[in-house]
């Protein structure tokens, strides 16, 4: 009876020492998943539980080692689709102790490593995400102004953002069809058509299935020096019976919150505000001019935004059910910025059966990017600012007549001396009789 009992005794402990052990060493790694963007690359791990996790660098040649803490794998690592121009490939290598699964990634170059981890969502479980950066500032969307030949107008830029993208599918419909792939083709059918007007040019904030930082995408748009930036979502519901589409602007709850972060930064005065965000710096009321030039900038563009907002509303109307009949005020991410006009299009609701189908659907989508680019450009053509192509192909035509100078041209068709200076390339006030001068959009 004693043995019987020490042997019992013997056999719990080794269970209680060992279950512990049996239940972390239970995670796997199932899959890898790389997703490149054009100055970034992300990583994801799939797991089957939360990991404890490591890593560190090491050069000649450049890697990144990540340490999984109790995982094994049975994946095979040389059949994972690569496209990223930071890593040569990822391998297994020998684990400093039993236990740990050691992953390289072979590196083209020393990159800036950020990791964490994210809880399951549909459809992805337990992940350990590795964001690869450049190092060396760089970037391929270098601010550019593309002008006509004689330099004296520009191009409007419309910038153009894909909602999600690579690990963020965004919302998924019943049949399984995710947001990042429908606003993506709707985005690429606007770009075209933006890019087919004379005097309008788009930029991207993703052209392909990648994740872009909520944060970048204003930037990215504010770095192309662009007059407007769109966002192309596609809502979603608990419940499949709403439908319809809809349009928002940045709330002015959030735009205050931003100028109040913005007033605090003032090495950004200068970026959001020109030359006169270095004028003003070397003021005593630096902050109050910079809240009341950041507030005037701020006005402006959400009066665009709002006006943009009602033309798209209009032709949309005309292609399917609008959800909103006017323009809804949120705090979303992306329109974070109230120096650029920006809008959000929430094409339909993919949780929607039918609305669904019609999103999967090449000739709906076209017509959701014809109703988006007429009403972008029908509000160009009636506002093009004043040193675009657009101002002049769509603007009148004044010859001077005697006892005219600049600033009563300016007062008659209400627009500003410097808008007529930029427009006509003048170097000066003076204009002379029976000059033909270029009035652009009031």
């Amino acid at each position: 009876m004693i043995l019987k009992n020490m042997f019992l005794t013997r056999v719990v402990f080794m269970l209680l020492f060992l279950l512990p052990n049996l239940a972390v060493a239970a995670n796997q790694l199932d899959s890898v998943r790389i997703w490149a963007a054009p100055e970034s690359t992300r990583v994801v791990f799939d797991l089957t539980q939360v990991p404890k996790y490591d890593s560190f660098t090491l050069t000649g040649p450049h890697r990144l080692v990540v340490d999984i803490q109790d995982t094994g794998a049975k994946v095979n690592l040389d059949k994972i689709a690569n496209n990223s121009k930071f890593i040569k490939k990822i391998r297994f290598s020998s684990p400093p102790k039993k236990g740990i699964l050691r992953l390289v990634m072979d590196l083209t170059k020393p990159v800036k490593s950020s990791l964490f981890t994210l809880p399951p969502t549909a459809p992805y479980g337990n992940r350990l995400v590795v964001d690869l950066e450049d190092t060396d500032g760089r970037s391929s969307a270098e601010p550019t102004v593309r002008r006509s030949a004689n330099q004296s107008s520009r191009d409007i830029v419309v910038a153009i953002d894909a909602g999600h993208g690579g690990e963020d599918p965004g919302s998924i419909g019943p049949s399984g069809m995710h947001e990042k792939r429908v606003v993506l083709e709707i985005a690429k059918r606007l770009a075209r058509k933006v890019d087919s007007t004379p005097g309008m040019r788009a930029v991207m904030t993703r052209s392909g299935d990648y994740f872009v930082n909520l944060n970048k995408r204003s930037e990215l748009a504010r770095n192309s020096k662009a007059d407007l930036l769109i966002s192309i979502h596609a809502d979603a519901f608990t419940s499949p019976q709403p439908n319809g589409a809809s349009v928002w602007v940045l709330s002015m709850r959030r735009a205050n919150s931003e100028i109040g972060r913005w007033l605090e930064q003032k090495e950004k005065h200068s970026e959001l505000l020109g030359g006169a965000g270095e004028i003003i710096q070397n003021t005593d009321n630096e902050q109050y001019l910079a809240m009341t030039l950041l507030d005037m900038s701020m006005n402006s563009s959400m009066a665009i935004s709002h006006s943009i907002a009602g033309d798209i509303l209009r032709d949309l109307d005309s292609i399917t059910h609008l959800h909103k009949r006017k323009p809804e005020s949120a705090s979303f991410a992306v329109l974070k910025s109230p120096d650029i006009p920006s809008i959000l299009v929430e094409t339909g609701f993919i949780s929607n059966p039918g609305e669904e189908r019609l999103l999967s659907n090449g000739n709906h989508q076209e017509k959701l990017a014809n109703a988006i680019y007429k009403g972008v450009l029908r509000y160009f053509q009636s506002n093009p600012p004043a040193d675009t192509l657009l101002a002049k192909s769509s603007s009148t035509k004044h010859s001077v007549k005697r006892g005219e100078s600049l600033s009563i041209i300016a007062q008659r068709y209400s627009v500003s001396v410097n808008s007529l200076k930029r427009v006509n390339n003048l170097k000066s006030d003076v204009v002379r009789i029976g000059q033909t001068l270029v009035i652009p959009g009031a």
